[in-house]
């Protein structure tokens, strides 16, 4: 186009403008890339800045969030609600342009980046989830139909999580995948040959993904024809971008420009090389126009059009399209049981099948609802009954093998979930969520109701031994801002979690789940599991001591408050499946529960011992590693029998 060279120096200026405000950010990336994201933007995504929120339009997703300046830039000459004076406070306190790009924080970020890698996983969601959808409604394509782009560089592809993504990609044969590899061969130490000298093209082309090579990364017709051919792969596309970091910049193809402001006398230099002679913060009206006349008209038509259609689909599928339009907002409140599941008193089972049971009863409900696990299906329980595996040749399968990929399954439901229509949960043993920590991390700052199922929950693991018997994972967990943590006691508080975290919009949760078999305990509710707290078990008079405790420790504590009664004491019992909620309740409350008394309280969990003593001086956990024997000999080593508990108390109270 007529003015590609200028729209290209006006982006890269922009750039250089913002990070030397800021006086912090990287410019190195975002010079270099400057050609892609002109490219793509003015000649082939697919959005409408009036409608961000559009279900259909094509998703950008900057993997290497720190090149944020680049992005936001390309959003403000798109019309986006991001305007000049925005990128004039780039990184300052409660602005639209921070450190990084946030989703729900800046019109058109489709997703929160920066942690390297986790971009190129969340977008492989993103196109999984186009894909899903599209099969899940009858004449699915007028609904969803559109592309999933990423820009990632060398550091993002160094991170393991790219190569588990990647593989899954290729193996499902994501095509309308394109993902813009910036071939810089610079990280922020130096040379990308001091730890990396893989060929990159062999590895993509190895996972079953469509190669492209561009030697010139200034060249706009070049990438344009890539991306052009992208489009016709039935596989998912990389189309590597060889580029030069800091472009312009007296130091560019050097890491001294990764990180750093240019400051103004190279910021001065680099434009004279671009031959951009205009003030600070300037863009000249030709530079708006060609984004007027392209993206933003090429988008407006589209959403009109695309508007137009659902019109008429809602009157052939009426149903279908209240659905759609229901669950696009995460509202699935009037499909999800009203009731919980009753169950008989003397009914006993692991909570681990529990969920399973509650997957199989929601199932009949959601029939958006998709999940899988990280090869353990059998032993978490995360199998939808009578639904198809989700594959190349049934893309309306709901179960979803993700494969040894615990990183890249959460961060890919982040992305089915970014995408939004579609509710989702994963799942693996619980000693196995620091693989996914960063993933939820993530999944909590963006405010992504994700479902996480947790089994094997404690030393009760048993003979598969320390390895696999979590202590401080849970505690982890319940650290996460913004991060509900359940752990159930019983089926009733399961089927109980399940309506709490498929009522969630904005909140992610952990279900903590049993191996072994757990009775059932009078009075447990859904209130009460709301709430995170609740007294299960009363004293019968005198309130002598307060037993909290959770999961299978529940009905331990319980079948210590009998022998407790026969010595004379007596107890409460209160179970707290979820720390966080009751920390949010009011004061009163919290004090209903757990009495005046802080020395005559002990809180009863097979794990860590940290964030406890926030509610009682006493704990019965464990803050060691656990030992291989069958579970109750592992139980009874570290001190977890009712007995021992009865001991306990005794001791504290000298009687």
């Amino acid at each position: 186009m007529k003015y590609d060279n200028l729209c290209v120096a006006a982006i890269r200026s922009l750039c250089i403008d913002g990070i030397n405000k800021a006086k912090s950010g990287h410019p190195g990336m975002a010079l270099g890339s400057a050609p892609i994201l002109y490219t793509l933007f003015t000649r082939h995504l697919v959005s409408d800045p009036t409608h961000p929120d559009w279900i259909n339009r094509d998703r950008f997703v900057l993997s290497a969030g720190h090149a944020s300046m680049l992005l936001y830039t390309m959003l403000h000459l798109c019309g986006y609600e991001v305007s000049m004076n925005d990128l004039m406070n780039f990184r300052q306190l409660d602005s639209l342009t921070p450190g990084h790009p946030e989703y729900r924080h800046t019109p058109g970020i489709d997703a929160t980046s920066g942690p390297l890698g986790q971009g190129i996983a969340q977008a492989v969601g993103m196109a999984m989830a186009e894909t899903s959808l599209k099969a899940l409604y009858p004449e699915g394509e007028k609904l969803v139909n559109h592309y999933t782009y990423a820009l990632c560089g060398d550091g993002c592809l160094q991170e393991g999580l790219s190569q588990e993504a990647i593989s899954f990609a290729g193996q499902q044969r994501l095509n309308k995948l394109i993902l813009f590899y910036d071939a810089n061969n610079v990280t922020l130490d130096g040379p990308l040959s001091n730890s990396s000298d893989e060929d990159q093209k062999a590895r993509f082309r190895a996972a079953g993904w469509n190669v492209l090579e561009i030697l010139d990364g200034n060249n706009v017709e070049l990438i344009d024809e890539a991306i052009k051919l992208a489009k016709k792969s039935d596989r998912p596309t990389t189309i590597m971008v060889h580029t030069v970091i800091g472009f312009g910049s007296k130091n560019q193809g050097l890491n001294k420009v990764h990180g750093s402001p240019l400051g103004i006398e190279d910021g001065e230099y680099a434009k004279k090389s671009y031959g951009y002679n205009y003030p600070p913060f300037t863009v000249p009206e030709e530079v708006y126009l060609v984004f007027k006349e392209n993206f933003i008209k090429r988008g407006k038509d589209a959403y009109a059009k695309y508007e137009e259609e659902f019109g008429k689909y809602s009157i052939k599928h009426q149903a279908e399209a209240n659905f759609f339009n229901e669950t696009i907002k995460n509202d699935i409140s009037s499909y999800v049981f009203k009731e919980l599941p009753s169950y008989a008193e003397d009914f006993k089972d692991s909570t681990r099948k529990e969920s399973g049971a509650m997957l199989e009863l929601l199932n009949k409900q959601i029939k958006n609802l998709i999940g899988g696990s990280a090869d353990v299906a059998h032993s978490v329980m995360t199998l939808l009954p009578d639904e198809k595996d989700y594959s190349v040749n049934a893309r309306e399968g709901r179960n979803v093998n993700f494969g040894i990929r615990e990183f890249a399954m959460a961060c890919i439901q982040n992305g089915l979930l970014l995408h939004g229509g579609l509710r989702t949960y994963v799942g693996c043993f619980l000693v196995f969520a620091d693989y996914l920590k960063p993933a939820i991390r993530l999944a909590a700052l963006s405010k992504l109701p994700a479902i996480y199922l947790f089994s094997h929950d404690s030393i009760a693991v048993g003979e598969d031994g320390p390895t696999h018997q979590p202590i401080e994972q849970l505690a982890m967990l319940r650290s996460i801002p913004n991060c509900d943590v359940i752990r159930p006691c019983d089926a009733r508080e399961v089927a109980a979690a399940w309506k709490l975290a498929l009522e969630s919009k904005e909140t992610p949760t952990s279900l903590i789940l049993s191996r072994q078999a757990l009775p059932m305990i009078k009075n447990t509710s859904y209130e009460g599991v709301k709430r995170g707290g609740y007294i299960v078990s009363k004293e019968d008079k005198n309130l002598d001591f307060v037993i909290v405790a959770t999961g299978s420790e529940v009905s331990l504590a319980i079948e210590a408050q009998k022998k407790l009664r026969e010595k004379g004491i007596d107890t409460r019992v209160v179970s707290m499946p979820n720390m966080n909620s009751f920390i949010r309740q009011d004061y009163q409350y919290q004090k209903s529960i757990l009495g005046d008394d802080y020395d005559k309280t002990i809180c009863v969990e097979m794990l860590s011992s940290f964030g406890w003593h926030r509610f009682g001086r006493y704990t019965m956990s464990i803050d060691t590693f656990g030992a291989s024997a069958p579970d109750k000999d592992v139980m009874a080593k570290f001190g977890f029998t009712s007995d021992a508990l009865v001991t306990k108390i005794s001791i504290i109270l000298n009687k």
